[in-house]
């Protein structure tokens, strides 16, 4: 069967998978530290926009003498020009106007937690709204009652009045009947 050198075998297959995932992780993190990779179909849209950011940020006094720091950074490089051309532009990005561009993105793309708080606030509302309109409907009724009580309580006091002999007093009872059929048309 599978006895102990399968197992070993296993576990050193397992620690150089580790070892390989480590070392990828390793060397995307430092490609990615120094150069901007975007997907190729959508590169001519993250060029137009980095190009259109610094063109908003740069005016006519600045773009003169970053041109100069820049042809200077170059010569001193050397083959590490582009990485000092990086290191310039990130340093001139952190402007006041790329802090408002920063803040609208976040506006923009919302975490799972607003996105949450915004439902719940939603259903919140919704709640409310519900409740609401329960109360309307039942202070209604209780109104409606109310009013059904009192043309109750007044036929009833027409109708059960007596004569001074305790008979029911039929003209007050015709009149409420007369009465009635008068509203009805």
């Amino acid at each position: 069967g599978r006895g102990f050198a399968f197992r070993r075998k296993q576990k050193i297959l397992r620690e150089y998978r580790k070892l390989l995932k480590k070392r990828r992780h390793v060397h995307s993190q430092q490609d990615d530290q120094f150069t901007d990779t975007y997907p190729e179909h959508l590169k001519h849209l993250y060029l137009a926009e980095e190009e259109k950011l610094k063109k908003r940020r740069r005016t006519p006094d600045e773009s003169v003498s970053s041109e100069k720091t820049l042809n200077k950074a170059t010569d001193g490089c050397g083959t590490y020009g582009y990485v000092c051309l990086m290191i310039i532009s990130v340093s001139r990005t952190w402007t006041f106007s790329s802090r408002s561009v920063v803040t609208q993105e976040k506006f923009k793309n919302k975490t799972s937690n607003q996105k949450a708080k915004e439902e719940y606030e939603k259903i919140k509302a919704e709640r409310a709204r519900k409740k609401e309109e329960a109360e309307k409907r039942k202070q209604q009724r209780e109104e409606a009652q109310r009013l059904y009580k009192q043309k109750k309580m007044e036929a009833y006091k027409i109708l059960s009045k007596k004569t001074k002999k305790g008979q029911p007093n039929l003209n007050l009872q015709v009149e409420y009947l007369l009465q009635k059929i008068q509203q009805n048309t």
